[in-house]
């Protein structure tokens, strides 16, 4: 277990979601490759991810971002994102923030920026007027039309997709998406969550799906859809989630109902929205996000060696 000491963090928000990056106190982990350094911090300091986002210093909402050291000499930082449960590949919502975050330390300027991540290199342009644009990586429907029978709901047909995180894929008509209802959409995409482990349907390496998504109409001009996500723990995505809307565009690409590079706007359960589209590279899709993150507030986390909860709750 790790030694806990003052951790510096800077909180942000991207379309009221929450990222915490981490920009000290925390030793850097130990590999070569990000993949290597996420695994490390899992075995040997995964008390301090818990320490940072759950509560009480934390929440469940909260999307946490380490960086290190880069891997590619061009790249800015390596960032390992993680949050109340585990690790994640990447976040889209929480590399906007980053970019946000650094901007906000006078560690970079508007212009192109190189990110290394678990899931590999990515890109982000940072805009005059602090909207950013990210460029992540390559994006597929892995299953298209998946039928699950979901105990107290039924049948439900949705998509596997690859955004940087795995995404089942679904609308359910009976379920109106409005956010006096979160209670109600949680536990019906946590029975659907269960449902896909219950049933074997996984990620094209046998992955979790750990990531459900449900779309309906949207309620603000200029959207093409309104979406409710259910993030790997028990909280819900406050954003339209980045690559969630990744997912999304390869279903809607693949099914013939999306074009290279034509917009696509998703709003989020809270009425915020990024626009993405489709850039192709050779065989691949490329997933571009654009949305604002705003700088909340940057803090020393303490851990007191008498606290009983200095490792977190939950």
């Amino acid at each position: 277990m790790s030694r806990l000491g003052p951790i510096e963090v800077v909180d942000s928000h991207t379309e009221g979601e929450p990222t915490r990056v981490v920009i000290g106190g925390w030793p850097e982990p130990d590999g070569r490759t990000m993949l290597e350094r996420r695994e490390s911090m899992r075995r040997e300091q995964d008390d301090l991810r818990r320490a940072v986002v759950l509560e009480p210093r934390g929440h469940d909402a909260i999307v946490g971002a380490l960086l290190t050291t880069p891997v590619r000499p061009e790249a800015v930082a390596g960032i390992v994102f993680f949050n109340d449960v585990s690790y994640l590949g990447m976040c889209g919502h929480g590399l906007i923030g980053v970019v946000r975050t650094l901007e906000f330390l006078g560690r970079v300027e508007p212009g192109h920026l190189e990110f290394d991540t678990t899931v590999g290199p990515v890109s982000a342009e940072l805009l005059t007027d602090g909207r950013v644009t990210i460029r992540n990586v390559p994006t597929f429907l892995h299953r298209r039309d998946v039928s699950l029978e979901v105990p107290g709901i039924g049948s439900v047909t949705g998509d596997v997709a690859w955004g940087g995180n795995w995404f089942f894929l679904t609308e359910l008509p009976g379920q109106p998406l409005e956010l006096s209802r979160r209670a109600e959409l949680l536990r019906v995409t946590m029975l659907i969550r269960d449902a896909l482990q219950g049933q074997g349907i996984t990620g094209s390496a046998g992955e979790r799906i750990d990531h459900v998504e449900l779309f309906g109409p949207p309620t603000v001009a200029g959207a093409q859809s309104r979406n409710f996500v259910l993030c790997p723990g028990g909280a819900y995505d406050r954003s339209p989630c980045g690559t969630g809307t990744s997912a999304k565009m390869a279903t809607l690409y693949a099914k013939g109902q999306l074009t290279v590079g034509e917009r696509w706007t998703q709003e989020s359960i809270v009425g915020s929205t990024f626009t993405g589209w489709l850039e192709q590279d050779g065989d691949q899709l490329i997933p571009n996000i654009e949305g604002r993150a705003f700088v909340t507030s940057r803090a020393t986390l303490m851990f007191e060696s008498t606290d009983p909860f200095r490792h977190g709750l939950g």
